[in-house]
């Protein structure tokens, strides 16, 4: 039986089908793959920064895909910036597990950083409270934005050991050089540095306009661990007490979570160079294998030409943005572009996102009410037609999302949809099983894939109420037991989840 969402291969190349069953796959003349006797994938072109061309997605375990997504350095507010990769992320694991993928999906927290120390010493918190302040506002965000959780959250700091393991393996290798307290990666070691972003090393070497540290054999050579400074976090190591550079935590990590070499491997193209580079070379300099099969990086939020970012101090406040318009209106925006171009952003670009947003959910509105008096009976010629051309609608956006994950396109043909319907309703068509489909359509796509739709934000503060309903009642029960200990463990835990929870006179209250 095809698994939910299965469909056939689009004719591909000799060379796609080849490389496909070398994987152990077997590819039907109809270009489906099947293993263990099922049907189960479409095709999927992923565009790879590494290639700089299109490639059919083959996973490196049948029906299995590993992702890590590098995620933010936690020293200031969360803003829009972070959102893009996390919701285009969230829509490209949504629907590798709608087509029947098993997606593990790891995304780390960098809560050891210059900038956190920096915001440390001027705020005279410990580096790693100013980061946990920042993850839980980050994560609250992003649940807001309808974001699905990662599987795991690592942590710097928490991953240590694993740093010390690797950096001392790419010493014992001779990639890996340590001075006074100091471990450098050796870039000369490792002969294909440079084949992600497409730069020489000559011409880095050539192009490096700062103060190079006299420690270092070339100016090219990366720190995978700092000596210790005062008031800075420090660890013990082989090398004296210390701290991770920035780019040997996500090897680490990976590592530990996903294995010498998974799928995807995601980030802002703005970390395509150094950070991604040098990844890719600590990484396969230690395990000898490819860190990633397809390295997948999304363009940046403009400002007038200008990336938002922190460091620049042009960021738009996520918060600020939520309190003042509808989840799933931010996501419209923000999938309205195709991933890998940048997205401008300006006063006013909102509100004139939410026409066309605004038009697509008053649509799927209506239709839900419209099927409550829909007709039953007999398909007449028109209804058939209508149902034919829905179907070819559903296909296309299937279509859409396997090029390389075009949102853009997909939003594109979900309107031709609502075109449909409309038209068909105009002309006196109301046979439930036409209006059925439409909705199916734009409830799947527009609402649980992409997240567009208020409709899929009402169902999960449906949930939440439901279950914060639950919870309060559990807790009220144990108050009558007089268990006051467990009730306000129960309070106290749900406040480290932003969750307020106050005992009244009428009963218990509670708010975000």
């Amino acid at each position: 039986m095809p698994a939910r969402g299965a469909a056939c291969w689009k004719q591909s190349g000799t060379a796609a089908l080849v490389s496909v069953r070398e994987e152990g796959f077997v590819v039907q003349e109809d270009r489906c793959m099947i293993w263990e006797g099922r049907r189960v994938k479409r095709e999927i072109r992923v565009y790879n920064t590494l290639t700089q061309e299109k490639e059919v997605f083959v996973p490196r375990e049948p029906g299995k895909v590993s992702v890590y997504v590098c995620g933010v350095t936690p020293y200031a507010d969360t803003h829009l910036g972070h959102a893009r990769p996390s919701v285009v992320w969230d829509v490209i694991i949504r629907f590798l597990r709608h087509l029947g993928y098993e997606a593990l999906h790891v995304q780390n927290f960098t809560d050891v950083d210059d900038k956190i120390i920096q915001r440390s010493l001027e705020e005279g918190v410990p580096a790693l409270e100013i980061s946990k302040r920042y993850i839980k506002e980050y994560l609250a965000s992003m649940d807001a934005l309808g974001v699905q959780r990662a599987d795991y959250y690592p942590k710097v700091s928490e991953h240590i050991e694993e740093i010390i393991k690797l950096i001392q393996g790419l010493v014992d290798k001779g990639h890996a050089y340590a001075v006074e307290g100091d471990v450098f990666f050796s870039v000369a070691s490792f002969a294909e540095y440079g084949k992600l972003s497409k730069q020489k090393l000559e011409e880095l070497r050539e192009g490096t306009r700062f103060e190079v540290d006299p420690k270092k054999r070339d100016a090219a050579d990366f720190a995978l661990w700092k000596a210790a400074k005062p008031g800075e976090p420090a660890w013990d190591s082989p090398w004296g007490r210390g701290r991770p550079g920035w780019h040997i935590e996500c090897s680490a990590m990976s590592l530990k979570y996903l294995g010498e070499e998974f799928d995807f491997h995601g980030g802002g193209n703005d970390l395509i160079f150094p950070h991604h580079e040098n990844e890719i070379a600590q990484s396969e300099a230690a395990t000898g294998r490819p860190l990633a099969r397809y390295w997948v990086h999304s363009g940046m939020i403009t400002l007038k030409d200008t990336k938002m970012s922190k460091s620049l101090g042009n960021i738009v406040s996520l918060k600020r943005l939520l309190e003042e318009y509808p989840p799933a209106l931010l996501r419209f925006y923000l999938l309205s572009t195709h991933y890998r171009s940048s997205l401008e952003y300006y006063e006013g670009k909102l509100e004139e996102m939410k026409r066309g947003w605004s038009r697509l959910n008053e649509a799927a509105r209506k239709l839900r009410e419209d099927l409550a008096e829909a007709q039953e009976g007999e398909l007449t010629a028109f209804d058939q037609e209508t149902l034919d051309n829905l179907e070819r609608y559903a296909d296309e956006v299937v279509d859409a999302l396997s090029d390389d994950f075009n949102t853009a396109m997909a939003l594109g043909v979900l309107f031709d949809v609502v075109r449909e319907i409309n038209s068909y309703k105009h002309k006196g068509g109301f046979h439930r099983q036409v209006l059925q489909k439409g909705w199916d359509i734009l409830q799947l796509w527009a609402g649980e894939i992409l997240g567009v739709l208020e409709l899929g934000q009402q169902r999960q503060e449906g949930l939440t109420d439901g279950l914060m309903e639950l919870i309060l009642a559990i807790r009220e029960e144990l108050r009558r037991e007089r268990n006051f200990a467990l009730a306000d463990r129960i309070r106290d835990q749900l406040a480290e989840l932003g969750v307020v929870v106050e005992d009244t006179p009428q009963g218990p209250r509670w708010k975000v």
